[in-house]
């Protein structure tokens, strides 16, 4: 396959599904004068165009965009132009997604997963036989603050799965570094474990920065994280760290240390916005369901296969669905209140694991 691209000589490129992320990534495409389209829902496309795009993060970015930078659409009939999807719906939403790019798109379209956990390119790619579909990774985080304002609280380059063609160089913008990796699926593995606080930090309530910087919040990290760890590697599983070079096996090792000397050691873990929170954390403050099964979830199924336990990860599972269920956002709780409510689910606690 050449370089994918339509009449004018760049990539045709579709959003589907263009939510926090993908409204953030499709905004700095269409800055760049990529020719790009929004699928998105009615209510998106409406504040949109009343305010149109605005785009800012912890660094110096603050661009404007007028609606008539781009081409929004709420008809998945749009997906007949692509010559490249980024598929950025929630996992919940991919099956619906991938039957809607089978009905409208053309087959030649490189289709690309800009979602979380670790098998949405799978299931794009059992229900798109003969298609290039791409797993890809998105380190940083957008919070939709309102307005049409998106707003980057961390940062990293997006990585996506190498192939035919040039396509992570045709996704290379200025501020949105893509690069091309030959083993996605250790990338993304990575990243879920990043991810799994996530659910500490939409049970806290608190910043990210706010959050990393407490201990009692970090030996939580730890804990899960480590739990995690050996459930990978029971199951045969390899990973590595998407975001640093430092190898995953110390991460929770780093996290444990006292709070001055962790700050000396782990100055990158720290370069987030000040107000930066999970975007799990925003799906319960929106009453929205999360993806929890997509990451905790993932572990404890995999441990069952494997053979191996994981009480820390399934007890925040629990605790998420619980919060989930009341619908009245989050929590906002103590590390230790995490601690107790990990004991009455048989869960260790002591951030020790």
């Amino acid at each position: 396959m050449g370089e994918t691209q339509g009449r004018s000589g760049a990539p045709r490129i579709v959003v589907a599904g263009a939510g926090s992320i993908g409204c953030f990534v499709g905004g700095l495409f269409a800055r760049s004068g990529q020719d790009v389209t929004l699928l998105l829902r009615a209510g998106t496309a409406e504040e949109i165009t009343q305010n149109g795009l605005t785009l800012t993060d912890f660094g110096a970015l603050d661009a404007a965009l007028a609606p008539d930078r781009f081409a929004m659409s709420t008809d998945p009939a749009c997906l007949a132009a692509a010559d490249i999807v980024l598929v950025t719906v929630k996992s919940g939403a991919t099956e619906e997604m991938a039957a809607q790019i089978a009905a409208h798109a053309p087959a030649e379209a490189v289709v690309v997963s800009l979602q979380n956990g670790v098998e949405n390119a799978a299931l794009l790619q059992e229900m798109l036989p003969g298609w290039d579909v791409r797993a890809g990774m998105v380190p940083f985080n957008v919070v939709w603050v309102g307005g049409g304002r998106f707003h980057r609280g961390t940062s990293g380059d997006i990585i996506i799965e190498s192939g035919q063609g040039h396509v992570g160089r045709q996704l290379n913008v200025p501020d949105l570094h893509v690069h091309e990796h030959g083993d996605i699926a250790a990338v993304q593995w990575g990243k879920l474990l990043i991810n799994l606080n996530n659910a500490l930090n939409a049970l806290s309530g608190l910043p990210l920065r706010e959050q990393i910087g407490d201990r009692d919040w970090r030996r939580l990290m730890a804990a899960q994280m480590a739990e995690a760890l050996a459930v990978l590697q029971a199951a045969d599983v390899a990973f590595q760290n998407p975001v640093a070079k430092v190898p995953m096996e110390l991460v929770p090792r780093i996290l444990r240390l006292p709070t001055w000397v962790f700050r000396l050691v782990a100055k990158t873990m720290l370069l987030i916005d000040p107000n930066a929170r999970s975007s799990m954390w925003e799906d319960l403050e929106k009453g929205r369901g999360t993806e929890i099964d997509e990451l905790q979830g993932k572990i404890v199924r995999l441990a069952r296969q494997a053979n191996v336990a994981a009480p820390i990860n399934a007890g925040l599972a629990e605790m998420i669905r619980e919060v989930e269920v009341l619908g009245a956002g989050a929590p906002n709780l103590t590390a230790q209140e995490v601690q107790s409510r990990l004991r009455t689910l048989d869960a260790p606690a002591d951030g020790e694991v």
